[in-house]
């Protein structure tokens, strides 16, 4: 019993370092993205998507656990993630300061919600294969090429959301350090991510443990770095950007993470309907923020109040459930 115990707590550690390693990699990869691809002359948005996809920590996560054979933690960590940055990125960022709700995040949030129900419908039986990982995929193409359309250019969504200031300050450097550093931030996300999906396994190889695990720890600790970015930006005054970026990630996550863990291999759970409440709960946290923010057009402190106090409601359904 005491080597259990020992051994749990041994791969608990483990998996921390690997939340640890993936928030530096993220911080380091979005901090010196816009040096190295002003150097290259690449655009910031291109060289992301190219190194690391616009949520890196979700989509690292997620191949990661695909290809661990652990596939309740990346569907978990995928919906436990939006929740958190519906629900307490956005929560934070109202308590600090009111966060206006103009045109183009309602657009990102009608992506998001649409795109979410997509991706609920394709992943509702427990099963996405490398077709459906495709379809989401496309799905993500769709939904960038449309915003972009609409808004002459490319979505924020997560780290790229702070690339542009980034490039306004950028001094004397040469690209090669940049370049090198952001590979050290993808090769730092990739390693803990592998640590942080490792740890889960080893503390229970069972489906439905590593169901609730991946919604609540995984999908927390993945969505943690837009949670600090909403709070230190309300407190700077937060931009409509920045709240675009939010509510994009969701709309990337659902398509692109998923996706690419899809394709990396085909995502099965045995007991789809543990997901089934998560999904629709995804869903109706980026339904309650609309719904918060459309009477005015922005979210009070109330309305972070509100989502701030969701969460909770969301772990603890989680829990009983299972």
């Amino acid at each position: 019993m005491q080597t259990l115990v020992v051994s749990t707590v041994l791969w608990l550690v483990l998996a921390l370092g690997g939340v640890v390693a993936i928030v530096w990699g993220a911080e380091t990869f979005a901090e010196h993205l816009a040096g190295a691809s002003t150097r290259l002359g690449v655009s910031t948005f291109a060289l992301a998507l190219l190194l690391a996809g616009a949520e890196p920590e979700e989509l690292a996560t997620a191949v990661t656990a695909s290809l661990r054979d652990a596939p309740a933690i990346a569907f978990g960590d995928v919906i436990g993630a939006n929740v958190a940055m519906c629900l307490v990125a956005l929560g934070v960022g109202a308590l600090v300061v009111s966060i206006p709700f103009d045109t183009t995040v309602l657009r990102y949030s009608l992506g998001g919600l649409a795109t979410g129900a997509f991706a609920t419908f394709i992943s509702w039986n427990g099963t996405v294969d490398r077709i459906g990982g495709i379809a989401l995929i496309g799905a993500y193409l769709v939904f960038v090429a449309v915003i972009w359309r609409l808004e002459r250019h490319p979505p924020s969504l997560g780290e790229t959301a702070e690339l542009d200031e980034a490039a306004k300050s950028l001094g004397e450097g040469r690209v090669g350090v940049e370049l090198a550093l952001v590979v050290a931030g993808v090769a730092a996300m990739a390693v803990g991510a592998i640590a942080l999906v490792e740890g889960i396994r080893r503390i229970s190889d069972v489906e439905a443990t590593q169901t609730v695990l991946g919604l609540t720890v995984v999908g927390f600790a993945t969505a943690f770095e837009l949670v600090v970015l909403a709070w230190s930006s309300a407190r700077r005054g937060i931009s409509t950007a920045v709240v675009a970026a939010v509510v994009g990630s969701f709309t990337y996550n659902v398509t692109m993470t998923l996706g690419a863990g899809a394709l990396a291999r085909p995502l099965v759970i045995t007991d789809a309907s543990a997901l089934h409440l998560p999904w629709l709960m995804m869903l109706a946290s980026l339904g309650l923020v609309l719904l918060l923010a459309l009477p005015r057009r922005r979210l009070d402190r109330w309305s972070g109040i509100t989502l701030l106090a969701a969460y909770p409601l969301f772990l603890v359904s989680v829990v009983l459930a299972h």
